[in-house]
């Protein structure tokens, strides 16, 4: 069974940031980076009042699983400079496998998404929402 993922859009004067929970693998570099803007005791939890947006875009760009994103209202959502650069992959010590650029994935059931800047993909195994990685390897000592 295929769940679509809640997305939640938070916005300033220029910029909307987008959090997709279920893609979350709870690194905390978002909070431990900007706790002005991303409060994790707080609802709602991203304040895009906290800092300059371009601070905001600059954190928004270290999540390592895609789960927070962000673009400027003046530009296309999907973004054309995404376009131009390589895909690249890295494989995280005891961690997900980091596909950094816009990409399509077909799932086995035929259903195709498109993800942009960084997709995490579960190397351990033990992930409830393959093939990405929910920060499962961390709770099963995954050592790879």
């Amino acid at each position: 069974m295929n769940i679509k993922p809640t997305k939640k859009t938070y916005e300033s004067t220029d910029l909307i940031v987008e959090w997709q929970p279920s893609l979350c693998i709870h690194s905390e570099k978002c909070w431990r980076g900007l706790p002005e803007v991303f409060r994790k005791n707080e609802k709602p939890w991203v304040n895009t009042n906290g800092a300059e947006d371009k601070r905001i875009m600059e954190q928004l760009n270290l999540c390592p699983s895609g789960a927070l994103s962000g673009y400027w209202k003046n530009e296309n959502k999907e973004g054309d400079s995404n376009k131009a650069n390589p895909i690249k992959v890295e494989v995280s010590k005891n961690g997900p496998l980091m596909v950094k650029g816009s990409i399509e994935i077909k799932h086995s059931n035929g259903d195709t998404e498109h993800k942009e800047k960084l997709t995490a993909f579960c190397r351990c195994g033990a992930s409830g929402n393959k093939p990405f990685c929910d920060g499962s390897h961390n709770k099963i000592g995954f050592e790879g």
